[in-house]
């Protein structure tokens, strides 16, 4: 296990105290502050960690002097703002994804990681599953020939529910709900890591299943965020990916992802939203049948037991130390964060006016 004796802070305790907290410490890091608007939630996060330092202003944790880092998990809505506040302040940032709330904040926190010189990445981890990562070294081995369509589905259940399901900040477009900047932007992350910059983008958006409760006055109401999109993405290099994602969908048939090429196709599925740590990848080439490949043994260093999603985070985190002992900001760092909220918003464009939207 790496050992950085270095101090993080995290703002945010949904997916940070599930996986942020255990995979920095796993790492050598001391997690020396946690923050969350809820005073009681911060509380018991840091009671169960053993974590003295509990603040529910990020300010306050962001102006700590012996910080070496901050990781923002908050909802997307105050990623802006912490950010530029914690580069400001001479740390390094882990970001979660969707990283902004629109290309324009994107640009803005790109501009300040690069002033700043310090490490800047996003979080997006699925990079280092070993199904993504072998799929890459395939891609790049040429296995498939010429890359030329990829489609993608995605569709689970979470909304299928007899009554109202509780009202969340992710319904509010206010705080960068909808399931297309949760999901969707890892398999745009995913895709551009694939097969590069993206030309134009056609997409639409949907609730299917709008009904919430809200627990403090029983009253139902009407998400304003999307729990389906569809998206078709022209590559520079002329190949086309598209995905079809819902969250409204029954019954729940998990994810299938297929590459095509000129001599062969790639075939990853998993039950759930997020990649395992053992998932195969199915294989043909030249007009043979499918068939199961053995995942390099060095895309599964280790596992760990706690949460399927740690391994692939640990392994982010080694490269965020990495950038930090050797001055760099790895990827997916915030150009590939800006390029994904590029994409985002053109999706949601495109939705809006029926047209193909082509990127600058």
């Amino acid at each position: 296990m790496p050992l950085s004796n270095r101090r993080i802070g995290i703002i945010g305790l949904g997916f940070g105290a599930q996986v942020y907290i255990p995979a920095f410490r796993s790492e050598g890091w001391d997690v020396a502050a946690i923050c969350s608007r809820s005073h009681d939630k911060a509380s018991k996060v840091a009671e169960a960690a053993g974590i003295r330092d509990v603040r529910t202003n990020p300010m306050e944790l962001i102006a700590r002097d012996d910080l070496d880092a901050v990781a923002i998990a908050t909802p997307p809505c105050a990623h802006h703002e912490l950010t530029i506040a914690a580069l400001r302040a001479g740390k390094h940032v882990l970001c979660e994804k969707p990283f902004a709330m629109d290309a324009a904040q994107a640009a803005g926190m790109r501009d300040a990681a690069e002033r700043s010189g310090r490490t800047a990445m996003v979080g997006h981890e699925f990079r280092h599953t070993p199904q993504r990562a072998y799929i890459k070294e395939l891609l790049d081995d040429g296995y498939i020939g010429r890359f030329q369509l990829c489609t993608i589905e995605l569709f689970l259940d979470r909304y299928v529910t007899r009554e109202a399901r509780p009202l969340t900040w992710m319904a509010y477009d206010s705080e960068g709900g909808g399931l297309l900047g949760a999901l969707g932007s890892h398999y745009i992350d995913g895709l551009r890591h694939w097969f590069g910059e993206v030309a134009s983008i056609t997409g639409r958006l949907a609730t299917l299943r709008p009904d919430l409760i809200d627990l403090k006055t029983t009253a139902i109401v009407k998400a304003e965020t999307d729990d389906t999109f569809l998206f078709t993405l022209q590559f520079e290099s002329g190949g086309i990916a598209t995905m079809s994602a819902s969250f409204a969908a029954t019954p729940t048939r998990g994810v299938k992802i297929v590459v095509m090429g000129e001599s062969g196709t790639l075939i990853a599925e998993q039950p759930g939203p997020n990649p395992m740590e053992n998932g195969a990848v199915i294989a043909s080439r030249d007009g043979a049948p499918l068939q199961p490949l053995a995942t390099p043994a060095k895309y599964t260093p280790f596992t760990d037991d706690r949460d399927h999603r740690l391994m692939a985070f640990r392994l982010l985190v080694r490269e965020f130390t990495k950038g930090i002992e050797q001055r760099i900001s790895p990827a997916p760092n915030f150009t590939d964060g800006l390029r994904c909220q590029e994409i985002l918003d053109a999706v949601r464009e495109s939705s809006k006016s029926g047209r193909t939207v082509k990127l600058r």
